[in-house]
C-alpha cells in the first residue's frame, strides 16, 4: 500500500467533520522579509519597528495578510489539494496581533456541502480557526471551494449551504490591544489622509501596477506552504483548460493590498474581510491593478475609525477603461468582464483625524 496521500476529494468530506491541520508554523523575521520582497508591501506598521512601538506595540507585528496566507496554507492539504478553484471568503476576522516567534496552528470544520450538477465536482464550505501557542484565537474565516470528485456521477447527497454574514459589523470589529493612535505620525506612512478625508461612494484609482513573474508567484505560494496542484504542477496543468498554472488567489489579494497603499497608506490595520470572490484566473505575465470604493465609515472612539472598502483587482487594463464596464455590469446585474480578477469587501482601521 502506497503511504503517500492523494488528498481529500468531495466524497471524503462530511458535515460537521473536524480537521486538525498538520505542520503548525512558527513565524520568523525571514518570513516577513520574504513576504515584503514578494509583494512590495509598504504599510509602515509592519516594516517600521519604531513606528509600531510609537503606536503601543512592544515589537513589530506580522502583516495580517501574511498571517492569513500562512494559516490558509495549513488547510490546503486537507481541504483544497484537489480543488478546481477557491470560490470565496466570508466572516474573516483578525482578532489578535501576531509577532515573530509566535506559532500558528489551524483547525477546520466542514459547515456545508453541495454537489454540482456536472457530477464531477462539489462545493465544500469550511470554517477555519487559527490559534497561537498560548491558545488564543488570532484569526477566524469561512470559505467555499470547488473540489473534484474521486469518481464522477451524482451521489444525490442532501445539500447544506450555510448562511454567511455579508459583513463583520462595525460594533464587532476588534481593535488591537494597546493601540495608541494619538502618537500616529503620518510622515512615516507618506500620506496625511485620515477617516474624515474619505467620503462614502468615492473611488480611488491606485494607479500602480504589479506584473506577476513565474518565480515570484511560485515562491510566494511556497512561503505559505500551499501545495495545491493548480499552482505548482505544470505537468498536470498542461492538459487543463488554461494549459498553465494558476496564480494563487491569495497572492492576488496581497498584491492588491500592496497596490492600495497609494491612496490608503494610513489604513494600516486590516480588521476583517467581509466577503470576497476570485472572479477570473491570473497567470504569470499578467499585470495587476486595483481600484477601491469607500462603502461606509464610522468612528470607533479613541481616535480610531473604521472604513469598509471594496477593492477590485483587474489585469492588463486601466481603471479609466474598466470603470464604465463595471458600472454597466452593476446596473444590469451582469457578470464582470474577464479583466477583473478580484472583488474584495473588507474593513480597515484608520486614524479618525491627523
Amino acid at each position: 500500500m502506497n503511504k503517500a496521500s492523494t488528498g481529500h476529494f468531495f466524497e471524503d468530506f462530511s458535515l460537521g467533520q473536524v480537521l486538525y491541520h498538520a505542520t503548525s508554523r512558527t513565524l520568523t523575521e525571514g518570513d516577513i522579509s520574504l513576504y515584503t520582497a514578494l509583494t512590495g508591501s509598504r504599510f509602515s506598521l509592519f516594516c517600521n519597528k519604531e513606528f509600531a512601538q510609537q503606536l503601543g506595540y512592544e515589537k513589530l507585528p506580522v502583516d495580517n495578510l501574511l498571517v492569513f496566507q500562512i494559516a490558509f496554507g495549513k488547510t490546503v492539504n486537507d481541504i483544497s489539494l484537489n480543488a478546481v478553484a477557491n470560490l470565496g471568503y466570508a466572516e474573516v476576522e483578525f482578532l489578535e496581533a501576531v509577532f515573530v516567534g509566535d506559532t500558528i496552528s489551524v483547525v477546520s470544520e466542514i459547515i456545508g456541502l453541495k454537489e454540482n450538477s456536472n457530477g464531477k465536482t462539489g462545493i465544500v464550505y469550511v470554517h477555519s480557526k487559527a490559534v497561537n501557542q498560548e491558545g488564543f484565537l488570532v484569526l477566524s474565516w469561512k470559505r467555499w471551494v470547488m473540489v473534484n470528485k474521486r469518481h464522477e456521477g451524482m451521489q444525490n447527497t442532501f445539500a447544506v449551504q450555510p448562511q454567511l454574514s455579508s459583513q463583520v459589523a462595525f460594533n464587532n470589529i476588534v481593535v488591537p490591544q494597546n493601540l495608541n493612535i494619538s502618537a500616529y505620525d503620518h510622515r512615516a506612512s507618506g500620506e496625511s489622509f485620515s477617516l474624515k478625508d474619505y467620503q462614502a461612494g468615492e473611488w480611488i484609482d491606485h494607479i500602480d501596477g504589479l506584473t506577476i513573474d513565474n518565480s515570484e508567484h511560485t515562491m510566494a505560494t511556497k512561503l505559505y506552504q500551499n501545495n495545491a496542484k493548480v499552482h505548482f504542477n505544470q505537468h498536470q496543468m498542461s492538459s487543463s483548460k488554461h494549459q498553465k498554472r494558476l496564480v494563487y488567489g491569495g497572492h492576488i489579494i496581497s498584491l492588491c493590498r500592496t497596490i492600495s497603499h497609494n491612496g490608503l497608506a494610513n489604513a494600516q490595520w486590516l480588521s476583517a474581510i467581509n466577503g470576497g470572490s476570485h472572479l477570473n484566473p491570473s497567470f504569470a505575465g499578467d499585470t495587476v491593478y486595483a481600484a477601491t470604493q469607500v462603502l461606509e465609515a464610522q468612528e470607533l472612539g479613541s481616535g480610531i475609525g473604521a472604513m469598509r472598502l471594496r477593492t477590485l483587482g483587474y489585469k492588463n487594463s486601466t481603471w479609466q477603461e474598466l470603470q464604465p464596464q463595471f458600472e454597466r455590469a452593476l446596473k444590469e446585474r451582469s457578470q464582470l468582464p474577464s479583466d477583473f480578477v478580484l472583488d474584495l469587501d473588507y474593513t480597515v482601521l484608520i486614524p479618525s483625524q491627523l
